[in-house]
């Protein structure tokens, strides 16, 4: 756990400092956010940050947004403040601290922004076999490629390598290839100097040197442009990399871990993936069973999720029916695990009881109790008013609708809509990016 202190607050958040120290987290102290946002530049990295009040946190959180910064900001003031509450909040803040601190209320915000729920359910033998080669390499430096189905928990696989692994007290920087764009993705990875490119307003360090003693987690690597691919070859055979706009090798030292959903061999073979970089990424190989193929763990990940989004959403806990239970067990499941826990976050939302039974749950090609009736009262139109709802709509049109209805499904998660689509996340992205624009309103992801 790193965390970032910006600014004084009378001594206040010096003595958060010292609980959380206490608590096993590696505390940093910026005075002010100019000298925070430099840090965070040179490689500082941080998993949460805490700020004064006092300090420009609108500007801050802006700057991390624009520059890709990736942390969790929590804001901190003296006393109850209720206008500072609300104006930190509403600048991005995710949490608003009262001072002096209270070392059960610190200990509270740091479990929240470290645990990830990075623990494994696998009682299934589909995947216990899988964890026991993962516990067997997680010490060792090789490469590892976890492959599967999108929504099979490769990144929940990556990270508890990591934490099994004599590099866990070190970072775990993780990259999402398909979520950037290609012509920022090498910067990302690899850090820009000072007027490299547009925008570059200082030197920055790359994924790479910011996992330096830990591990680099590349997630969806089969999006990466084949051009970018070389580049990263050479980052891991020679364990050096350049900076964007620098001719100085700077040499690096991390774990590598990659994901895909396809299957990167046949990639290779049609020349849209590099081989030799395919050859080098495998030397261990985790191929995730899909969820239908784990059967004997669904009901404890209904009821993890069930727990977990009712204590986010603040509802009585709802327990699953055996009815309930049934219904998952014998659903296929596209969207694998991200699927179930979409699911289970809207029937904790929308259960009326404090069970949750079968008419609550939402799955793919199927309606909950409610939308069934809907769909009753407008069957009389038949086949002759969806007919007239597309005539005269063009193709494009009818994308559009399908794909924002499907992320509305989703609750906007985009690699499951994705995945239900057919059609890649770089797709999908370049889709909403261009509505967007258009001004049309694009479900957002749910928070958790």
């Amino acid at each position: 756990m790193r965390l970032m202190i910006i600014g004084a607050l009378d001594g206040h958040i010096s003595e958060a400092g010292k609980m959380a120290l206490k608590r096993g987290a590696k505390v940093a102290h910026c005075e002010n956010i100019e000298q925070a946002l430099t840090a965070l530049r040179g490689g500082k990295g941080a998993d949460l940050i805490m700020i004064d009040v006092k300090q420009d946190i609108s500007t801050f959180i802006d700057q991390l947004t624009s520059e890709r910064i990736a942390t969790e900001v929590v804001a901190c003031g003296i006393g109850t403040d209720s206008k500072a509450a609300v104006d930190a909040i509403k600048s991005g803040a995710k949490e608003y601290v009262p001072l002096p601190p209270n070392a059960e209320l610190i200990a509270a915000v740091l479990e929240a922004v470290t645990n990830d729920d990075h623990f494994m359910i696998a009682d299934a033998a589909a995947i216990q076999d899988i964890i026991s080669i993962a516990d067997q390499v997680a010490d060792s430096s090789a490469s590892v490629l976890i492959s599967g189905e999108s929504g099979t928990g490769k990144e929940l696989m990556a990270r508890y390598i990591h934490n099994k692994s004599n590099r866990k007290n070190n970072p775990f920087i993780s990259l999402n290839c398909a979520a950037i764009p290609e012509t920022l993705l090498e910067s990302e990875m690899f850090g820009h100097e000072k007027g490299a490119f547009t925008g570059a307003v200082s030197r920055r360090l790359g994924k790479f040197e910011e996992a330096s003693g830990g591990t680099l987690f590349l997630d969806e690597i089969s999006e990466m442009d084949i051009a970018l691919q070389a580049k990263l070859l050479r980052a891991i055979q020679e364990k050096e990399i350049t900076r964007v706009g620098s001719n100085n090798a700077v040499k690096v030292d991390m774990r590598l871990i990659a994901t895909t959903n396809r299957d990167l061999e046949k990639e290779a073979k049609a020349g849209t993936f590099r081989e030799d970089l395919y050859f080098r990424l495998n030397v261990i190989n985790l191929h995730l069973p899909p969820l239908r193929e784990r059967v004997e763990d669904i009901a404890k990940l209904a009821d993890f999720f069930a727990k977990k989004y009712a204590k986010q959403n603040n509802v009585n806990l709802k327990v699953l029916s055996d009815e309930a239970i049934a219904k998952l067990q014998s659903y296929h499941w596209p969207g694998n695990i991200r699927e179930l826990e979409n699911c289970i976050h809207r029937a904790v939302l929308i259960a009326r009881e404090d069970s949750i039974e079968p008419e609550n749950l939402a799955l793919t090609g199927q309606s909950t109790a409610v939308e069934k009736a809907s769909e009753v009262s407008h069957q009389a139109q038949g086949a002759k008013a969806n007919s007239s709802v597309l005539v005269g709509k063009t193709v494009a049109e009818v994308e559009r609708d399908l794909i924002l209805s499907t992320l509305d499904h989703t609750l906007g998660n985009r690699t499951h809509a994705a995945n239900i689509l057919g059609i890649s996340i770089r797709t999908l992205r370049n889709k909403i990016n261009l509505y967007a624009k258009e001004g049309i309103n694009i479900p957002e992801a749910q928070q958790g």
